[in-house]
């Protein structure tokens, strides 16, 4: 059971942090549904500082480090996002499959071209970061705390107190509800929507990196984060764009995606002979069946995902 919960939290702290980032964008005004590339590059970001950073860093200057690289990196590769859309009106959607693609694409050649050049015979896409993940866990008899879910949950905090108690949240939603009356008060559309944007790719990036250090060591980047991306629009829609339901969504979730690494400690699952598989496929199949429900009942923001045109009114 303890680590059942272990699991639920970790796997959790990603999609809060996956589904605000997209919850922020969405408030802005742009549909960010390249969560999952920005989450793959934001790793590759934080593997390579982890497996290049000093031995004998000081464990608070790791957790810094690598937090610091994967949202920078994430935010960065965001833009491509906040370009295409805001500036250049592209279709949002179109845009965000293309991140989707290029993401682990790229990730994987970026690490294949360091490894090659460390050593002529791997060619893998793998990097290790064993010794520098230490730096975040903390082991509370057998349950292994993640620094990454306090983290989590102050950013669940954090993305609350901004959204509706801040001027710029405020705004932020004005913009994705009706950008041309926000404009009409002397509301910058156009940066708000950015600052939405690089906040999702802040995120994005952190949950990519909380991904691949929640039990193991090493991350073979030609596998992605396994749709968790598009898991977390799911949370999102479920939670209704609403931090504390996105919060609530993502627990339950993250239980349908532990049980997959957990289900052979309960006789009860074992004695139903189900193939593993099953367990794999829960999360992704709960998603399915919310979204059919809820989706008809869903009130996005009115003005997610259609270019502002500051002549229209």
């Amino acid at each position: 059971m303890l680590l059942l919960i272990q699991y639920t939290l970790i796997f959790a702290s990603v999609l809060v942090l996956v589904a605000l980032g997209g919850c922020f964008s969405e408030h802005g005004g742009v549909i960010n549904i390249g969560l999952e590339g920005i989450m793959v590059i934001g790793a590759l970001g934080g593997a390579l500082t982890m497996k290049y950073l000093p031995a004998g860093t000081p464990a608070l200057l790791v957790i810094l480090a690598v937090v610091a690289v994967s949202v920078l990196v994430g935010m960065i590769f965001s833009l491509l996002l906040g370009v295409a859309a805001i500036k250049f009106n592209a279709d949002q959607t179109l845009v965000g499959t293309a991140i989707n693609l290029l993401g682990p694409a790229a990730a994987v050649v970026i690490v294949r071209a360091i490894n090659m050049a460390e050593s002529v015979d791997n060619v893998s896409s793998t990097v290790a970061y064993g010794q520098a993940k230490k730096a975040f866990l903390i082991y509370i008899g057998s349950f292994e705390f993640n620094w990454f879910m306090l983290i989590s949950l102050l950013v669940l905090i954090a993305a609350y107190i901004v959204l509706y108690k801040t001027r710029f949240g405020l705004r932020l939603c004005a913009c994705g509800e009706h950008p041309q009356a926000a404009d009409s008060v002397g509301i910058n559309v156009y940066k708000m929507r950015y600052a939405g944007v690089l906040i999702s790719g802040a995120l994005g990036g952190l949950g990519g990196l909380v991904y691949i250090t929640a039990g193991v060591s090493e991350w073979k980047f030609e596998n992605g984060v396994a749709g968790f991306g598009f898991l977390a629009l799911a949370v999102m829609i479920f939670g209704q764009w609403k931090p504390v339901n996105i919060g609530l969504a993502a627990v339950l979730f993250g239980l349908f995606r532990a049980l997959s690494n957990v289900y052979t400690g309960f006789d009860v699952l074992v004695a139903l002979k189900l193939p593993s598989t099953i367990y794999n496929m829960l999360p992704y199949l709960i998603s399915l069946v919310v979204l059919v429900f809820v989706s008809k009942k869903s009130r996005a923001p009115k003005a997610e995902g259609i270019p502002y045109d500051k002549g229209q009114r």
